[in-house]
């Protein structure tokens, strides 16, 4: 009797267990995808809900020069972005429906206090991409730039 409810609660907390992994999962996983403006390609992941869009790349210590992250958006819109508990400088990319560039903000700064400035785009955007400080402007890219990628 005693060894059957100890299996029924050990299969109770299991399934709990595995219940709160899978909303934990579709909650913060970022799918990936590949970015490319001119023959430069980033891995990118995707933030489309927003508990993936407010963490975005907060906490990172580092981002190989080959990554980013691309936050998508239902439609159009002016995009406001921060850098508070973001540990490291990031170009941060506007980009329109289809897909081209309509804002750059270049080098936008770690913010460790809690008054961080907001970064808007000029122009409404669908998608943000962040990348290293600085890489924008290796790479050339220019306002009105186009970026491929796929669906998510």
């Amino acid at each position: 009797m005693r060894k059957e409810m100890l299996l029924k609660v050990g299969l109770a907390l299991g399934l709990l267990t595995l219940a709160g992994l899978t909303v934990y999962f579709m909650i913060f996983h970022c799918p990936k995808t590949k970015v490319c403006f001119q023959g430069f390609c980033f891995q990118a992941e995707v933030a489309k809900n927003r508990f993936t869009i407010a963490k975005g790349l907060m906490f990172r210590k580092n981002l190989a020069q080959n990554q980013a992250m691309l936050f998508v958006f239902t439609q159009e819109g002016i995009r406001s972005f921060w850098m508070k508990n973001t540990l490291i400088p990031l170009d941060i990319i506007f980009l329109d429906k289809n897909k081209k560039v309509v804002d750059i903000i270049k080098q936008a700064q770690p913010c460790p206090s809690q008054k961080c400035e907001s970064y808007r785009d000029q122009q409404p955007a669908q998608y943000v991409l962040e990348i290293n400080g600085g890489l924008s402007e290796k790479i050339g890219l220019i306002i009105g730039g186009e970026f491929s990628f796929s669906d998510y």
